[in-house]
């Protein structure tokens, strides 16, 4: 085409006329938009503002929040404690301390250990097992009651010289201490080696092992966030870990904190994306200049483009500001688009100036007849991407509607510096000429006969793999859960993994909002008798039932008990001299019992000498030893004491006497009622949660909960980009009939992408890989580049170029491919999951696309544009 009648040709004539010029202005421009991005940069983190509020599942969503908003936000402290008085004191004590911090947590509560739980805490439990509670306490009369006045390692060395004396009057075997000798001696063995040592009363007393669950308390902190940071709770986390340190809660004290929930899951997520970003940065830089200079074989031309790329980054972000106000977590994704498809623009100029240099006269006349011969292509390749990116915009969702603007208005921006600060780069840099004779790939000759050797071969090759793909498109899953796109090895999502199998704490539950209590009541019968639901929890369900019987039962252990708990007055601590004295004595008396003509098994005698053992190396130990051990023994006890004291208190539990805390859990100020349904046998694969939302949404449309939100914004995903599709293929037809101006052309066009795509979509299907919310943003990228990819050749085809794969646009199509391949591709070294899904996804398509590239495409454009037939 003459520069004469090409547009493009004429604005890269006038570019290298004036270079100086040129390069300044673009220099002013790029820092005008570079000080606007510093001003005006903002991001939010909130990922609630990806999905447009219009919805109805983001409606239901809002109305719960906005009924329970002391819900929202939450981080979940999980306390583990090496026994259940270790994690209830823990638990306690952090709470209070979060409590004061007004300035970083909103609210701090634990739902498992309020007064009303502490003191009805017996009534909510199954009758068999309150009777089970009860007679034990009975049974351990003898030893608690002593106890509550002296609740020292005095008291209980006292306590165990009682027993003694009783199996000596014959009332009683060594069986019957068996259980306390092991477990005091194995504490007293460890606090005389210097290792951490714990004693469970609850255990010793209730003479059952603590279950994890009874060993780990909630502590529900709603933090002051911060949504312009990257990690907006990050702040207030950082608070409870160090708070948490100052106390003592430690592994070496018997305690792990560990944070998870909402607020740490999504924080996280940043920290274990940046974790290894270092190494994907390396890879995707070394890649990038490595085949750029493979391509250009000049360092001056990688620098060129380079300068080029960075400067079209630096104003599509100033201009992505300015259209959407601030990024937001899949906007920013606009970065490795634009640096994939603006390397591809700057590539194929490049190279095709190192051809016309070739046979040009002049370095001037190079660039201005490379701006001729493909101004047109890179023009239409640019206006059918951007129309691509623009068919975002209709959807709902937002996140991807706002990146398919700034994308969209990036590729106007490099269109532009490729056809306008490209050349003058390239012209100031003065490129070279003497390095490479030929540019185009005349390695693919062999190729390019074979392919019009058996064209008919190779179209009926595509053909059939066409339809096996189309076959397989069914078998392609979509994965609807994030939480399988996050790092199984950080802290919150390990811990979240460990709440899953807890039916009291699973995040997969579901909320029903009822119209009242009653209502709530009707609809839970109906949901406990579907087989995905274990059960539901309402306030009605704190509540006890039969709480007749339940309370006789605790009178009777309170009148037992009671006495000797609420009287005793407790004796000052011991000193180490009475201490000392009450080590030797009772190891006296341990070993005369042993030894003595009604000593029991051989099993029971061992552990009574184990026992006598350990308290000699006491004895002899150092005072601090000795405080030591004491206080592993005084502690737990303590807390033992006073939980029974208040689980002897229980009374009559109605809705008017619940406390107001719990009941605003529950129920609203206008009497809707808030219900929990809990999925079956903790199951949480998609399937099963799909089934689970499914059965309860039959029976309460309006349910909200991750279940369900889950699965709805998996189809808002899979809608929007299907929609986005359907509107970028029709206005891309569209577009190319308007340029092309012919039906051939354009299905010439259209066709090498769709094989591709098939192609894609059935290698997920055959290898099982996912789609999912991560890895579906690539797809935009993946369809530009075909769509581009597709119009280089045809352009050519149509200007009557012939042998394609030996010309300098193969050469410059390969390369750019494997620029974008291999950068890109560098994101599959990520350790975290959704990241490197997204490289996997876009190698295994830019490898089809290479494929296509190279056999089906110059087996469709085989034939003369002349030629009636179209293939």
């Amino acid at each position: 085409m003459s520069t004469r009648t090409s547009l493009i040709g004429r604005i890269v004539a006038a570019s290298t006329r004036h270079p100086l010029i040129v390069l300044l202005v673009v220099i002013g421009l790029t820092l005008l938009a570079l000080v606007y991005t510093g001003r005006h940069f903002a991001m939010t983190a909130d990922t609630t503002q990806l999905m447009s509020k219009e919805l109805k599942w983001r409606q239901r969503e809002f109305t719960f929040d906005a009924a329970f908003p002391q819900l929202t936000n939450l981080t979940m402290v999980v306390v583990d404690g090496a026994t259940p008085e270790i994690a209830d004191d823990a638990a306690k004590r952090l709470t209070a301390a979060l409590q004061e911090k007004r300035d970083l947590f909103r609210t701090v509560r634990r739902p498992d250990g309020s007064p009303f739980f502490e003191r009805e805490g017996l009534l909510l439990l199954p009758l068999d097992k309150v009777k089970a509670a009860t007679v034990g306490l009975i049974q351990a009369t003898p030893l608690l009651a002593p106890l509550a006045t002296d609740p020292s390692l005095r008291g209980v060395l006292g306590a165990l010289s009682n027993m003694l004396e009783g199996i000596k009057r014959g009332q009683g075997t060594l069986g019957n201490i068996e259980p306390m000798a092991n477990t005091l001696a194995d504490a007293f063995e460890k606090t005389a080696a210097g290792q951490p040592a714990f004693v469970s009363w609850q255990t010793l007393v209730g003479g059952v092992p603590a279950e994890a669950r009874q060993t780990r308390r909630i502590v529900l902190v709603q933090p002051v966030m911060d949504y312009t940071a990257l990690e907006p709770g990050m702040g207030a986390s950082n608070a409870i870990r160090k708070i948490a340190q100052s106390l003592g809660l430690d592994p070496a004290h018997g305690v792990t904190v560990r944070l998870t929930g909402p607020v740490p899951l999504a924080d996280e997520e940043f920290g274990s994306l940046a974790q290894d970003a270092h190494l994907v940065m390396g890879a995707m830089v070394v890649a990038l200049l490595g085949i750029l200079w493979l391509a250009v074989r000049s360092v001056r031309v990688v620098l060129a483009i380079l300068i080029t790329t960075i400067a079209g980054l630096i104003m599509t972000s100033a201009i992505g500001l300015l259209a959407t106000g601030r990024f937001n977590l899949i906007s920013v994704a606009f970065i490795p688009l634009f640096v994939g498809l603006g390397v591809d623009f700057s590539i194929q100029f490049s190279v095709r100036s190192l051809a016309e240099r070739l046979v040009q006269p002049n370095l001037r006349a190079a660039l201005t007849e490379t701006g001729a011969s493909i101004g047109r292509a890179l023009a239409l390749s640019a206006a059918a991407i951007c129309v691509g990116f623009f068919a975002f915009l209709p959807t709902t969702y937002i996140g991807v509607a706002e990146l398919g603007t700034i994308a969209g208005l990036g590729m106007i921006v490099a269109f532009g510096l490729t056809i306008v600060l490209l050349p003058a780069l390239l012209l100031l840099l003065r490129l070279p000429t003497a390095r490479m004779t030929e540019v185009g790939f005349t390695m693919l000759a062999p190729v390019d006969r074979f392919v019009s050797q058996h064209r008919l071969a190779v179209l009926v090759g595509a053909l059939v793999a066409a339809i096996v793909s189309a076959a397989l498109l069914p078998l392609v899953r979509f994965d609807f859960d994030p939480l399988n796109l996050k790092s199984p090895k950080v802290e919150s999502m390990a811990t979240l993994q460990a709440l899953a199998a807890d039916p009291d704490w699973t995040p997969y539950a579901i909320n029903v909002l009822a119209p009242s209590l009653a209502k709530a009541d009707a609809i839970a019968r109906v949901l406990d008798g579907l087989p995905e639901v274990s059960r539901t929890v309402s306030l009605q369900s704190f509540i006890p039932t039969q709480q007749g019987e339940k309370l006789a039962l605790i009178a009777q252990a309170a009148k037992t008990l009671g006495p000797a708990l609420e009287t005793a007055t407790p004796r000052p601590a011991p000193t180490d001299a009475e201490l000392k004295q009450s080590l030797a004595s009772t190891a006296a008396s341990l070993r005369a019992v042993a030894n003595g003509p009604k000593a029991a098994t051989a099993e029971s005698v061992s552990s009574v000498r184990r026992l006598a053992d350990a308290l000699e190396r006491l004895d002899a130990a150092s005072p601090d030893v000795r405080a030591k051990a004491a206080e592993t023994v005084s502690t737990p006890l303590k807390v033992v004491l006073d939980q029974v004291r208040e689980e002897l208190k229980a009374g009559p539990v109605t809705l008017a006497t619940l406390p107001s805390d719990l009941v605003e859990d529950w129920m609203t100020k206008d009497g809707r009622a808030r219900m929990q349904v809990l999925p079956r046998d903790g199951r949480h694969d998609n399937e099963f949660l799909r089934r689970f939302a499914l059965a309860v949404q039959n029976v309460v449309p309006d349910a909200t909960g991750a279940p369900i939100s889950t699965r709805a914004s998996g189809d808002t995903i899979v809608d929007a980009f299907l929609q986005a599709g359907v509107y970028s293929i029709v206005a891309i037809v569209l577009l190319l009939a308007l340029v092309l101006r012919r039906t051939r052309d354009v299905v010439l066009t259209m066709l090498p992408v769709l094989l591709s795509g098939l192609l894609t979509f059935a290698t997920c299907a055959a290898f099982d890989l996912p789609l999912n919310f991560a890895n579906i943003i690539a797809l935009p990228l993946l369809f530009g580049v075909g769509v581009a990819f597709n119009i280089y050749f045809v352009m050519a085809w149509r200007a009557g170029e012939t042998a394609m794969l030996k010309s300098s646009l193969m050469r410059a199509v390969i390369f750019s491919a494997l620029t974008t391949a291999n950068a890109f591709g560098a994101l599959w070294l990520s350790t975290h999951p959704g990241t490197a899904s997204m490289g996997r996804l876009l190698m295994i398509s830019l490898g089809w696309e290479l494929l296509v590239t190279l056999l089906f495409r110059p087996a469709l454009l085989a034939r003369s544009p002349q030629s009636k037939l179209w293939f």
